[in-house]
């Protein structure tokens, strides 16, 4: 019933926004129609693909001037204005493009206007707009189901994200079809490219499994981004930010747009840095990108390569919670209960309770550098049938540094040294932990286009090989060996081989039929003994079917509904194998078997749309507290689980040049039968308990925007996001409050004798000073008789702004 009268409002609305017109129209090219050319009416919700026929019809639409934005893969795109004052049709002839267009380079990964799945297409505009120098996930933050937090608490820095729940590593991220998840770890972090969003043309994200795509399994997301395209004449830009925290960047780009109408060259240098919110958290970031093409009617040839270099002091310890509320006891307790050394109880007791970081050596540091080269090629053979593939190589190296009081010299393969005849057992120390990779590979795909059928074969190659080991830099003590003492190494080699097969029908004027089918297989060996000195060494092999179906019909011209079913299989990553407890059976793959149904609705001045999605989860890997025999935290594989939601949309355009845009998402994330393991210090043993998972149950984003003059825009930004636990108990002691935060954007642009454009930025974070925490971690344990915990909770910075310019020539 609660459907049903959900319905009837979108209807009702619906049937308030519209007027009493209809403009139909057919779009040509080469002298035939263009079936699935795109038109979109600007500055509207309104947009949808030419029909068989190349036909395309606006019904409802008010009397008044229109712009309508019409292009085709291979045709120049074209607009023309419509003054609406009747029924009426037009007919639009689109010019074959002179060079083939770079939205060919990932057209194979992603979903379509008529693709049955859930996703949100990201403008490189609203990129632009957005980038102040904070990370890539909070560029997106603003999409449905979507949660980003920072470990600095200022968005500068490591930053993680989730969607719908579920965590990076378990999120498919591609840049231009090419993977960019570490293949060990399966996660991405956007901190080892900084400022890459300065380099984007925009980006795709799907929710759920979404289409199949090269890398690592999509559980809960994809996010596909493409760097930037083709751009005929010359330029240049400097844009500069500054802000609290000694927030700082510095971006210039240039390029050259077509030479002799055949090839370009496009450059990007960018610096950010930033003092962190967290006590002791700077960031400094540096990164360049390159690019060179060659284009012509039916061939593009690019090259492309881009690094990045990050230094990020540690934060990813968290505020404990007895620091955040002053618990001077519970401060006290760290130490009693030997978390803390009383040196560090004290500085704890000292520091600001909102900003304190566990670590105070000088070089507590995270260094890291990645190197990528990619070569893409993309060839026109007919006007239905096009070809694409990248060649690609990824060198990443770096460390990060840690300060270790009192360790063992057996801990790190050291003899023990003797010193006026004494036998020293331990030492201060500093260690490094360092990884050292390369990662390269092939992708491809086959598109085809013809009368009903849109038909994409494709697949990726890919091999990693990653080098871990372990310095010893200083000791107080040496125990027989020198500076650069290996106490570890180890090895990880992983061959990832996936094809796919997508083929979508148009059944008829209305019902497309949709079907993915991938095959893919990895073969995984790890070498060598980890830092607890255990022997790792192992071999897996998978071999994953992934099936996705789906239906799209449009009832009317303005109306859509999907329903679509997916499956996918995620092999366990490095930390999942390594850190498994030696006396228990391994961690086995997990599957997911995804259900989505959605509608949408959208007029001139209105959008709205629903989707409903069950998420069913066979052996998904789950933290519960239990360790393996050295004291790491293990993850196990839990029978069944499940996330269930309805994700909503809304769209409005108001008089006065004023639009709101806002999602919502209400789900259940729970894990039905739970086994919780707690360490139980008075008998060295575990204790178990049972309950159920985590996850905010809301989540909510809202956007005003509003331009009360020409080169003046005003937005106001909302994200809700509500309590989550951090363990799977639901235990209020153990959770995050909800928070509701807003920012404040105003951008002024203006044209000079000397630039083509300036632009001046205000962003004003968390106007409303909301203390609140996005993220942490917790550790149980049970002494005398008594639960207690050991946690972690990362604040984000309450007030703060930056002030950007922009200049373009």
């Amino acid at each position: 019933m609660k459907k049903f009268n959900l319905w009837l409002l979108l209807q009702f609305i619906a049937v308030l926004a519209f007027g009493q017109y209809s403009l139909k129209g057919i779009v040509y090219g080469n002298g035939e129609p263009l079936a699935g050319a795109s038109v979109v009416i600007e500055d509207s919700y309104l947009g949808q693909s030419a029909d068989l026929q190349g036909r395309f019809e606006f019904e409802n639409l008010r009397a008044g001037n229109y712009s309508l934005k019409i292009s085709f893969i291979g045709f120049e795109e074209k607009t023309i204005q419509v003054n609406l004052t009747r029924d009426d049709s037009v007919s639009i002839i689109l010019e074959r493009s002179v060079f083939l267009t770079d939205e060919i380079l990932v057209s194979a990964t992603r979903a379509k206007d008529k693709t049955p799945f859930a996703y949100a297409n990201i403008s490189g505009s609203e990129i632009e707009n957005r980038n102040m120098g904070q990370d890539i996930p909070y560029l997106l933050s603003l999409t449905p189901s979507f949660v980003a937090t920072s470990d600095a608490g200022a968005g500068v820095g490591y930053t993680n994200f989730r969607i719908r729940g579920t965590d990076l590593n378990r999120i498919n991220v591609t840049v231009n079809g090419i993977p960019l998840n570490d293949a060990e770890s399966h996660g991405t972090w956007f901190v080892d490219q900084p400022d890459l969003a300065s380099s984007l043309e925009n980006v795709q994200v799907q929710r759920g499994v979404g289409t199949s795509s090269n890398g690592a399994a999509a559980f809960g997301a994809t996010i596909n981004l493409q760097t930037n395209t083709l751009k005929k004449d010359p330029y240049a830009g400097y844009k500069t930010a500054a802000g609290s925290f000694n927030t700082f960047k510095n971006t210039l780009s240039a390029g050259t747009g077509l030479i002799n109408d055949k090839f370009t060259f496009d450059a990007r240098l960018s610096k950010v840095s930033s003092d962190g919110y967290v006590d002791r958290s700077y960031s400094d970031l540096k990164s360049f990108f390159v690019s060179v093409g060659y284009f012509s009617e039916n061939t593009i040839l690019k090259a492309n390569i881009f690094s990045g270099v990050e230094e990020t002091y540690q934060a990813w310890w968290g505020v404990p919670s007895v620091r955040l509320n002053n618990d001077y006891e519970g401060m006290k307790r760290y130490e009693e209960h030997w978390l803390y050394t009383p040196q560090q109880t004290q500085e704890m007791i000292n520091s600001d309770s909102r900003t304190y970081n566990y670590y105070t050596y000088k070089n507590q540091v995270d260094h890291y550098q990645q190197d990528h080269y990619r070569l893409h090629f993309s060839h026109r053979l007919n006007s239905g049938l096009n070809i694409s593939a990248a060649l690609h190589y990824t060198y990443g190296r770096g460390y990060y540094e840690n300060f270790r009081e009192d360790e063992d010299f057996a801990d790190y393969r050291m003899p023990y040294p003797e010193i006026e005849g004494v036998l020293i057992e331990s030492t201060d120390l500093v260690n490094r932990k360092w990884l050292d990779n390369d990662f390269y590979g092939a992708i491809f795909s086959l598109n085809y286009i013809k009368g009903k059928s849109n038909v994409t074969f494709g697949g990726g190659w890919n091999t990693y090989d990653g080098r871990h080991f372990g310095k010893v830099i200083w000791a107080e003590y040496y125990g027989g060996t020198g500076l650069g003492h290996d106490w570890y190494r180890g090895t990880g080699v992983k061959k990832d081989f996936n094809t796919y097969l997508k083929y979508n029908f148009q059944f008829n004027e209305k019902l497309n039929l949709f079907a993915d089918l991938q095959f893919r297989h990895i073969s995984y060996e790890i070498d060598g003994t980890d830092d607890n000195l255990r022997d790792v060494s192992q071999t897996h092999r998978f071999d994953f079917f992934n099936p996705k179906f789906g239906l799209f019909y449009k009832p009317e011209t303005n109306q859509e509904i999907y329903l679509s079913y997916s499956r996918a299989n995620r092999e366990p990553n490095r930390s999942n194998y390594v850190d498994a407890d030696p006396e228990a059976e391994p961690p086995v793959h997990e599957s997911l078997n995804d259900f989505e149904a959605g509608y949408n609705i959208r007029s001139n001045r209105f959008a709205a749309g629903i989707n409903m999605y069950y998420m069913d989860y066979k052996n998904q890997l789950a933290l519960t507290g239990e360790i393996n025999d050295v004291g790491s935290a293990i993850m196990v594989n839990v029978d069944k689980s499940y996330r269930a939601g309805i994700e909503l949309s809304l769209g409005i355009k108001l008089p006065d040049k004023l639009k709101w845009d806002a999602n919502a998402t209400f789900s259940r994330n729970k894990i039905p039968d739970f086994t919780e393991y707690v360490d139980n210090w008075d008998t060295s043993g575990q204790e178990a308990f049972s309950d159920l998972s985590f996850s905010p149950n809301t989540i909510a984003k809202s956007n005003f925007s509003w331009q009360p003059a020409n080169h003046l825009h005003i937005s106001l930004t909302s994200s809700y996001v509500g309590k989550q636990y951090i363990d799977n108990t639901s235990s209020d002691g153990r959770s995050l409050n909800a928070w509701f935060v807003n920012d404040l954007k105003i951008d002024y642009s203006f044209k000079t004798n000397l630039f083509n454009e300036v632009k001046i930025h205000l962003l004003v974070n968390n106007i409303f000073n909301e203390e609140y925490e996005s993220n942490a971690w917790v550790y149980s344990y049970i002494l005398g008789g008594e639960r207690y915990k050991m946690d972690g909770y990362f604040p984000q910075a309450g007030i703060n702004f930056m002030i950007g310019l922009d200049l373009s020539l």
